[in-house]
């Protein structure tokens, strides 16, 4: 008998038998999670499914979290809130409304996601959790509503894309660069209900942070998942919390397998309007740009702002230049403002905003206008994702975003 990968044994202890890649099964929830965006729809659903009076599955492992519009920034969005605090009260569910972060960031911080956890959000970028060893997706409200009245969901068990990444990073190349890297040569479907994992040298090396960028684009290629097996980093990261023995994928076990050798590997960017439309920075052309953002809950942890940090070493931002920076939780934020780089981003002329989503949806503040350029360390680069239809979002790491903020154009960090 072929071995299972991580996936198939996750969805075999929630579906309490057996299971391959390709089959339907029904699958224990262990963690469900609505933010404000799109729970109202979820809640809405609730309860026409299980009627007015009816109670949630388990209001334990229910998770309800503010980041996309916070503070309310119209009388719907203060709406949607009142209306998910009442819900949330009702049910006794537990609701972190109050400046938390972003939902991709609190959920592990705060113990919400453990390895072998099955684990669904009203969020595409869900899939972030799979850093830490989960099976972590985003659904529909309709698909969440029917776990909050049943604790199950019904699944397609994913076949498995191992992405075999070895080598050492060069100075100020990022797990950032690799994962857009992969995106451009997978493209945006090229992985569609897949279940990816990171593997080799280099993702062994690296910290749960680092692993989180990439876990959080597994979506961008179209995977289901993204997934890291763990190991003693993960279980230092986890240490805080009762954690089982976690369960790792046999190496027999069928999947599909793409190498990577990242010795040589330059800052990739994503050009404007898909994210699988990447280049080397080398081949990038001499751009302008109107902001720099830096967050989200892809590039937002203390990581990350302190290698924008240290790239700009205390210069200012240029003239011209927006700059946006976000911390992806209040802890991110604290140790920023602990370390002193809240007072240097400060300095140098940025704006330094509480946690939450900001910009990178086209939510709260931080848009763009027409004909405007954003260069943003988030995830999608659509048309009219941070603004005006009319305006220009490219990707990169924060290393980039930090040495762009100083001269006013796509930069290579390498050169600061």
């Amino acid at each position: 008998m072929t071995g299972q990968t991580l996936s198939e044994k996750i969805f075999s202890r929630a579906s309490g038998k057996l299971v391959h890649a390709g089959e339907f099964v029904m699958a224990r929830i262990d963690r469900a999670m609505i933010h404000d965006i799109t729970g109202p729809l979820a809640v809405k659903g609730f309860y026409q499914i299980a009627g007015e009076n009816a109670r949630v599955w388990d209001p334990s492992r229910i998770v309800v979290l503010f980041d996309h519009q916070v503070p309310a920034d119209s009388l719907k969005a203060a709406e949607n809130h009142q209306m998910l605090r009442a819900f949330a009260k009702e049910q006794k569910i537990l609701n972190h409304d109050i400046n938390c972060g972003i939902c991709h960031q609190v959920m592990p911080e705060m113990g919400h996601v453990l390895p072998g956890n099955l684990i669904i959000g009203t969020d595409s970028h869900t899939c972030a959790y799979g850093a830490l060893g989960a099976f972590a997706t985003g659904v529909g409200s309709t698909d969440m509503a029917s776990a909050f009245a049943t604790g199950k969901l019904w699944f397609m068990v994913p076949q498995t894309l191992r992405l075999m990444i070895e080598g050492i990073l060069p100075c100020r190349v990022t797990s950032k660069d690799v994962v857009l890297r992969i995106i451009g040569d997978v493209g945006a479907d090229g992985a569609t209900y897949m279940a990816c994992e990171f593997r080799g040298s280099t993702v062994s090396r690296m910290s749960v942070a680092e692993r989180m960028t990439m876990t959080n684009m597994a979506i961008e290629m179209g995977g289901k998942a993204g997934l890291v097996e763990p190991d003693r980093t993960t279980m230092t990261y986890l240490k805080d919390f009762a954690v089982e023995e976690p369960f790792t994928g046999d190496e027999d076990a069928p999947s599909q397998v793409r190498h990577y050798q990242v010795d040589d590997l330059e800052p990739q960017i994503a050009m404007p309007h898909s994210v699988d439309n990447v280049r080397p920075i080398s081949q990038v052309p001499k751009t302008r740009i109107d902001q720099v953002f830096l967050g989200s809950c892809t590039n937002g942890r203390f990581e990350d702002l302190q290698l924008a940090a240290e790239v700009m070493g205390g210069e200012p931002v240029a003239r011209g230049v927006r700059m946006i920076v976000i911390p992806a939780s209040r802890k991110e934020y604290m140790k920023a403002l602990r370390s002193g780089l809240v007072e240097q981003f400060m300095e140098a002329g940025a704006l330094v905003e509480a946690p939450c989503c900001g910009p990178c949806m086209g939510g709260s503040f931080g848009l763009i206008g027409a004909g405007e350029v954003s260069l943003s360390t988030s995830n999608r680069n659509f048309v009219g994702r941070q603004g005006s239809p009319k305006g220009f979002v490219y990707l990169c790491s924060p290393a980039v975003a930090g040495a762009s903020a100083l001269t006013g154009e796509i930069t290579d960090p390498r050169e600061i």
